[in-house]
């Protein structure tokens, strides 16, 4: 009897164990390597019912949908088939290798979690793959078009970029912001400032479309060649609309997610032509004047006088250099000051740059500056052109004469040339003399000062200490300073936008979550209006002053699909604030 207890505990062992290795729970991704603009699929498989399932911070991705939860249970041969899936649609945040971390869930007692999964997200995909109905309405509706002036331009010659966003009349976009932004290798580039969106109506594709210019790019290629612009990448809100219609008749519309991207495009860079290429050639592109002038041409020595080069027109006036002059040793010449104004345009850069020169002559005479040339290649011809300027003669009326100076036409008697410390000692309009009685430190003003001032500083340092031990113990005072502090930081970004709806409403949104984040711990996924009012008041704040955060909150909703006017986004900044304040002195 004793040996069958032995061998039934021991079946028993034998059949727990199988049991507890049985139990599978893994994490299945869609892909491993994406593009910025496609979503991601991850379930958390179980072959076993759990609890307290907790799923991994997801950091590097927006939570577009989910958590999904499937339950199948399934007979075959006579053996139970269960399983058990939560699943994610995830959103990429930027580009690069991320691991998910592991998710965990309690199954008969024991937590189990996954193996962390590593994805690669790569730049935007020309066609994401994506089987839901709405986003697929989205991404045959709405296209992020790059429109190139030139794909064939020489180096140097501007290209300008512009991004359009077309939607069909169909569908609408709520809101967007860039996810990704085109790095422009081996370009020099600068984005042109759009001070407001313009709605345009035009044909995509044959079809009727409205768009709007998102951003504008200017582009000066460095190198020759097949260079790629890398494609911009937004994330924008779009309305899709539905099966469904309220009591008017009217369609309902449902908000959807959707990244789009302008697609990469490539330009074959054209090196520009060696004939012709003269030896002086810097680089210069476009079409440009030259000139040099002086601000004296007669003065005396040791006196000084201002040369400027300047080149002024249309081109890529930040990527090349002046040509320097070449003057006579006898003319001493200091380090040139700089002059930039050049403007960039959506056609390309404009405006003039130009060095100054000091010069200052040592000796009378007349001296000749050399003519000074500058080239540069034509766009509109396709040549190089070369531009001189004219010979200017400088004539130093006074002062001592250089005897190995050939230029000297004045016929005057030849004085050897004194030894001076300091050549500009005339430019002094100061003189500084020292007193020939001496002075003594002891009992003059500095030495009263220096004994008097720690007496007078003994009685202020008393005065500010107890100042700030009385404003220390102001504990309702200083939580009020505080709680007022608090709600400038998070709304000065807010208060910036006031007149521009969408972009004021946006930012006082992300002002409210930030807070909440700060103040609460929790993160912006787990936001609701319900667990806000429950953790406000387990922190000690009043109904009235909840419900005015909740209502504000709501108004950011509905303030981007309602007119708006000036006097109302001041009453929602001003609630916000007090609001904040107010939450702030409650809290425990």
């Amino acid at each position: 009897m004793k040996a069958i207890s032995y061998v039934f505990f021991f079946l028993m062992l034998i059949a727990s164990t199988t049991s507890y290795a049985q139990i599978k729970f893994e994490a299945k991704v869609s892909k491993k390597k994406l593009g910025i603009n496609e979503r991601l699929r991850i379930d958390f498989e179980m072959n076993k019912d759990g609890d307290n399932f907790n799923p991994p911070s997801f950091s590097n991705f927006t939570v577009v949908g989910g958590p999904n939860t499937s339950v199948s249970n399934s007979w075959l041969n006579g053996k139970r088939s269960f399983k058990k899936t939560y699943t994610y649609f995830l959103a990429p945040k930027k580009r690069g290798t991320f691991t998910i971390k592991q998710a965990t869930i309690e199954i008969e007692g024991n937590v189990y979690k996954t193996i962390p999964v590593t994805v690669t997200v790569t730049k935007a995909v020309d066609k994401p793959k994506d089987g839901n109905n709405a986003e697929y309405i989205a991404s045959e509706t709405v296209h992020l078009v790059a429109e190139v002036s030139n794909s064939k331009p020489y180096l140097n010659e501007p290209v300008t970029v512009v991004y359009k966003l077309y939607v069909s009349p169909t569908t609408g976009v709520s809101n967007w912001r860039e996810v990704d932004n085109p790095r422009y290798n081996d370009f020099w580039s600068q984005d042109i400032e759009i001070k407001s969106y313009k709605e345009q109506n035009a044909t995509y594709k044959g079809e009727d479309y409205r768009y709007v210019v998102l951003k504008r790019t200017v582009l000066y290629p460095q190198k020759t060649g097949k260079l790629e612009i890398e494609p911009l990448s937004l994330d924008i809100t779009v309305e899709v609309p539905t099966n469904r219609r309220d009591l008017f008749g009217t369609r309902i519309m449902s908000q959807v997610h959707k990244i789009v991207s302008a697609g990469s495009r490539t330009l074959n860079v054209k090196p520009l032509p060696e004939q012709g290429k003269p030896d002086n050639f810097t680089g210069a592109v476009g079409d440009f004047k030259f000139n040099v002038s002086t601000s004296k041409k007669e003065l005396e020595a040791s006196e000084s006088f201002q040369l400027k080069v300047e080149v002024s027109g249309k081109g890529n006036l930040k990527l090349f250099e002046l040509p320097t002059p070449v003057l006579p040793s006898s003319l001493e010449v200091y380090e040139p000051e700089k002059n930039d104004r050049v403007r960039t345009l959506l056609s390309g850069m404009s405006g003039s740059k130009s060095e100054s020169y000091t010069v200052v002559p040592q000796y009378k005479g007349k001296y000749p500056l050399p003519k000074m040339t500058f080239s540069y290649f034509d766009l509109n011809t396709k040549n190089y052109k070369t531009l001189s300027s004219d010979e200017i003669i400088i004539d130093v009326l006074g002062g001592p004469v250089n005897t190995e100076n050939q230029t000297v036409v004045e016929n005057t008697k030849k004085q050897s040339v004194p030894t001076i410390s300091n050549q500009f000692a005339f430019i002094k309009t100061k003189t500084k003399f020292t007193p020939v009685k001496p002075s003594y430190f002891f009992k003059s003003n500095l030495f009263w000062a220096l004994l008097l001032v720690p007496f007078l500083i003994i009685p202020i340092a008393i005065f500010v200490r107890k100042k700030k031990a009385e404003r220390d113990a102001d504990v309702k005072g200083n939580r009020i300073r505080k709680a007022d502090r608090l709600a400038k930081k998070y709304l000065s970004k807010a208060k910036s936008e006031l007149g521009k709806k969408e972009s004021f409403y946006v930012a006082l949104e992300k002002a409210l979550h930030n807070y909440l984040k700060a103040k609460l711990h929790i993160e912006t996924s787990e936001f609701s209006k319900d667990k806000i009012k429950v953790l406000l008041n387990e922190k000690g704040v009043d109904e009235t002053t909840i419900s005015n955060f909740i209502a504000i909150l709501e108004n950011c909703e509905l303030a981007r699909y309602t007119p708006i006017t000036q006097v109302t986004m001041n009453h929602d900044y001003e609630k916000s604030a007090s609001t904040i304040s107010s939450i702030d002195k409650q809290m425990r």
